[in-house]
């Protein structure tokens, strides 16, 4: 499994939304600069943010992003699963797969179950609360 550019950076802006809106919306132009990721990459990223409603907009002078719920209650898995479709090692544990003829006597298959589990849990056992906590002992996540 590899993480792409799309699902770091989606990453990056969570953070980053999390530790500068305070009570009001950031300009994607702010968040494009301070990340220094393309503004018009950035636009892509947001959409599906937005669509998923992790991300609320606003457009005009004083328009931008902002989280819709507490950094505590979204998860690094479901960010990247938004950006990265599937966190699955193997494509017979997608959610939407096609059943392999030789799941019932796959010797390997129990392997990666395991491993699929171990990085959902993982990844979901992580919220943007606990990587803007810079003070957190192990906190060494690299994005």
């Amino acid at each position: 499994m590899m993480i792409s550019t799309k699902g770091r950076y989606a990453l990056r802006v969570m953070v980053d939304i999390a530790e500068n809106q305070r009570d009001g919306y950031i300009p994607l132009k702010e968040i494009a600069y301070r990340q220094d990721i393309s503004e018009k990459y950035l636009e892509a990223i947001v959409k599906g943010l937005v669509k998923e409603r992790y991300l609320t907009g606003l457009r005009g002078k004083s328009g931008g992003y902002r989280l819709t719920r507490a950094p505590e209650d979204y998860t690094v898995g479901a960010i990247l699963r938004i950006t990265e479709g599937s966190l699955a090692p193997v494509a017979c544990l997608e959610q939407e797969h096609v059943d392999c003829p030789r799941m019932a006597d796959c010797r390997t298959l129990p392997m990666w179950r395991k491993l699929n589990t171990m990085i959902q849990d993982f990844f979901d056992g992580i919220t943007l609360a606990d990587l803007m906590d810079t003070d957190q002992v192990g906190n060494d996540y690299v994005i």
